[in-house]
């Protein structure tokens, strides 16, 4: 039930040295992200914060955002690190047998129970319940759950007691799980019960200045794997990543460039641009120099976060300042230089 962790984590505790003037991001012991852009710091603060709160969580993000990572992250940033981390795909729960799964059985509690089983709580004891895909649970499991949330006592199937959890219950789903309320296809009071901290992980096309970073970190696992040299990429390629939608977000980028560093014939990483490579600059040509590709990428993406991002602090650029991680002053000098003006 366990999902690899795909490589937004760098595999070991040594830093990835960022370009001149940048600073690359990460944590040690495979419970950090990897990225330098404002969207990726802000998520990784928050995660931060989140961390030191014993409280449920749900994390939202689209498919490859790196929803397991994040739950990761707040799990060993936390006061459970020394204790279990349970990953559980809820897609894959049998709706029959979601009792027993969660919370095991004793011997004799059905004709093939000869022995002792402990459920996912009790694998979690003391750590950390990843619940994935949790918007997949069947109204019988939303039920089964919402009980042992209420406060978190379970009883084995052929046991005589109520048992006390201690776990931290982190969820995640790639759907927005008001929408699924909405649509009857979710319980409203469940969702109060998971939500209590929030994440939304940025998609890739919102971290355009972590495309690059990431690409040349999954050459380097791909050489540390398979026994190859690494290969620098083509610029020409890395200049129609960072105007690239990338619907798969970073599993796609990942799964791209494994394949092609394990292909790769020549001197450098080379990829012909797709089709949809402009689809997020659809309105302007792409320059044929990759510094001004980068730096025409890097620019619209700073004007759409920066509007977002005062709007969501209501013209308070201290208040967006402390939101986004950085110095008011440097922030003020942003908005400026994009000449965004503060709401009335």
């Amino acid at each position: 039930m366990q999902k690899r962790a795909h490589g937004a984590f760098p595999e070991s505790d040594e830093k990835i040295k960022p370009a001149a003037g940048q600073e690359a991001y990460w944590r040690p012991g495979g419970s950090g992200m990897l990225g330098r852009s404002l969207a990726f710091r802000i998520a990784d603060a928050l995660i931060e914060k989140i961390a030191a709160f014993d409280a449920p969580v749900l994390i939202e993000g689209e498919t490859g955002t790196g929803k397991e990572l994040a739950a990761r992250a707040i799990h060993y940033r936390g006061a459970r690190a020394a204790r279990p981390f349970v990953p559980v795909n809820c897609g894959a729960l049998p709706d029959a047998l979601i009792e027993n799964e969660l919370f095991g059985h004793r011997r004799g509690a059905f004709t093939d129970a000869r022995e002792d089983k402990p459920g996912l709580v009790e694998l979690a004891r003391g750590g950390t319940l990843f619940l994935d895909e949790v918007d997949a649970l069947t109204p019988k499991a939303q039920v089964t759950l919402l009980r042992f949330l209420q406060d978190q006592q379970f009883r084995p199937l052929g046991g005589r007691r109520e048992e006390q959890a201690d776990v931290r219950i982190v969820t995640a789903s790639n759907r927005v799980l008001e929408r699924q309320v909405e649509a009857g296809a979710f319980r409203l009071d469940l969702l109060y019960r998971l939500k209590l901290l929030h994440l939304t992980l940025p998609p890739l096309r919102e971290r355009r200045e972590d495309i690059t970073l990431l690409a040349e970190h999954f050459v380097s696992l791909g050489a540390a794997r398979y026994r190859k040299p690494a290969l620098p990429i083509e610029p020409a390629t890395l200049a129609w990543f960072e105007c690239y939608a990338w619907p798969g977000n970073i599993r796609e980028l990942e799964n791209l460039i494994q394949r092609e560093f394990l292909l790769a014939d020549g001197p450098r990483i080379v990829v012909p641009a797709p089709a949809t490579a402009l689809d997020v600059v659809p309105t302007k040509a792409l320059p044929r120099n990759y510094r001004q590709a980068k730096r025409q990428a890097i620019a619209e993406f700073e004007a759409r976060f920066l509007t977002d991002l005062i709007g969501q602090a209501n013209g308070n650029v201290s208040a967006a300042a402390r939101l986004s991680g950085t110095e008011r002053r440097h922030l003020g000098r942003l908005l400026k230089k994009h000449s965004i003006d503060r709401p009335a």
